[in-house]
């Protein structure tokens, strides 16, 4: 059976140093969603692959479900069921956008279904406030880097150029999991007024120096005291790798993906070395991991429509 919608999202990297809630890039590990047969309003079928296969299955707690209806009712209009078909590559809950990406194609899902004209800025709020922040969605949908702000109502965001192609993202993913409520409260609720102004200084040094590819100045950029002294403890070796890392000459930028545990460098040179060490540094503290070499993905989601959806959503409409 040929599917009528098929999605691909990238894997994002959110929080990136100094940019907490703020900046976000989207990285080429990809979910592929598929959605294969049009069913009668509120029935739902999942056939999962990949990571976390065996979570994915039950309609009532898969995201992308979920997304899906809460995209509709954000609309208000009402769309068929269907049934998902998807291969997981992004691991869950390890700091690389699982649910941003499953938010995405759950809202895309909605327009093509419901043909809703929803432009790219309500796209972006619609996914924002099922996901509660934009730093993960924006560039899971958009691609490459994104700067994005979100007061609740309002959402501004500005894509950045694209990393040069010698620059590569190594990603190391412990088998550890860090929960995104847990990351959240590791945090203080009051931080000193010299963290604050160090912090400002470096987000806006990694933005400028990232629009006019300064890559040199990214090591500094990506400083922080906001949020990964707090969340590095959250994981098994993340100092360790911290230090290690940051003292190859390849490594141009190290920080915590996400809320963690997955750690990302920048690397402009032998990858592997940088790869080696983070895992080697893992398994010297009881974890065992898994590295991706990938690129900072200019392309965000990608929707191909079969050009029998139409006649597919008027039998549905005809049969209610």
């Amino acid at each position: 059976m040929n599917p009528l919608i098929t999605l691909r999202v990238p894997a994002t990297s959110a929080n990136l140093g100094s940019g907490y809630d703020a900046l976000g890039m989207a990285v080429s590990l990809y979910n592929i969603f598929k959605v294969m047969e049009l069913l009668p309003y509120g029935e739902f079928k999942i056939e999962a692959h990949g990571e976390g296969a065996s979570e994915l299955t039950n309609p009532k707690l898969n995201l992308v479900i979920t997304s899906y209806k809460m995209t509709c009712e954000r609309w208000g209009v009402t769309a068929p069921g269907f049934s998902l078909w998807c291969h997981n590559i992004v691991p869950l809950s390890r700091g690389l956008g699982s649910s941003a990406g499953a938010v995405c194609a759950g809202v895309l899902i909605a327009k093509y279904l419901t043909g809703y004209k929803a432009d790219e800025d309500e796209l972006l709020r619609a996914m924002t406030v099922i996901e509660g922040h934009p730093d993960n969605v924006a560039p899971c949908y958009l691609g490459g880097m994104v700067v994005s702000c979100w007061d609740g109502i309002d959402l501004r965001y500005i894509r950045l150029p694209e990393l040069p192609p010698e620059i590569l993202c190594v990603i190391a993913v412990p088998e550890e999991r860090v929960n995104t409520l847990d990351a959240r409260n590791a945090l203080p609720k009051v931080v000193p007024f010299e963290d604050a102004v160090f912090n400002l200084g470096r987000a806006a040094l990694l933005t400028a120096a990232w629009a006019t590819g300064k890559w040199s100045y990214l090591k500094w950029g990506m400083d922080d005291k906001l949020h990964q002294p707090y969340r590095i403890k959250l994981f098994s070796g993340g100092e360790v790798i911290f230090s290690r890392v940051q003292e190859l000459p390849e490594c141009i930028s190290v920080a915590i993906s996400g809320s963690g545990p997955s750690v990302i460098a920048l690397v402009n040179g032998a990858a592997h070395r940088v790869a080696e060490a983070m895992c080697r540094t893992f398994t010297e503290h009881g974890v065992r991991s898994q590295f991706f070499v990938t690129d900072g993905s200019s392309e965000g989601a990608r929707v191909d429509i079969a050009p029998t959806l139409k006649e597919a959503i008027l039998e549905v409409s005809c049969n209610k």
